[in-house]
């Protein structure tokens, strides 16, 4: 796994693919997280929002934090967090889940995480819709790190911008 630099990973990203999953099955489309650093030593602050098939949104947050070493105080190495949406009060329970960018565009455009079982995949870009090159190349690089692409779902956005060319 590369590094990650924090600081540029920051902002908004949208889900537009993903392997389905259970916890997040009430999710039909406009899926985002946005992550913000929090002050200090406190890690990351992750906030994922989804449009429910009624219309309305569901929102949740949580936080991340880097499990990989610092470096330079902004470089992630390896590029691996873990992350609780549990309550606060209960993050001391070790409920942690792997969170691994396994690719990330140079421009950091796009990046792609998941985790050592390879059960759970989510394709994160800084608009809402790919770019067709983007996704092939995407594709390329995780059949050549041995994921099961059979799974891949394109994750819908209800006014998608623009693909880049």
């Amino acid at each position: 796994l590369a590094s990650l630099n924090i600081s540029a990973y920051m902002g908004t990203w949208y889900q537009v693919a993903w392997f389905p999953n259970r916890f997040q099955k009430q999710c039909v489309s406009d899926t985002a997280a946005t992550y913000r650093r929090l002050p200090g030593a406190e890690g990351i602050e992750v906030t994922n929002r989804c449009r429910l098939e009624d219309g309305s949104f569901d929102r949740v947050v949580g936080l991340a934090r880097p499990a990989g070493s610092l470096v330079r105080g902004d470089q992630l190495e390896p590029a691996q967090l873990e992350v609780s949406f549990l309550p606060r009060l209960l993050r001391w329970i070790p409920a942690w889940g792997i969170y691994w960018v396994v690719q990330l565009a140079e421009d950091g455009r796009y990046a792609v995480v998941s985790e050592p079982s390879r059960q759970y995949l989510w394709v994160l870009s800084r608009t809402p819709l790919l770019a067709p090159p983007d996704e092939s190349e995407i594709r390329s690089q995780l059949t050549q790190q041995g994921y099961d692409l059979t799974r891949w779902q394109a994750h819908p956005h209800s006014a998608p911008a623009r693909a880049p060319r």
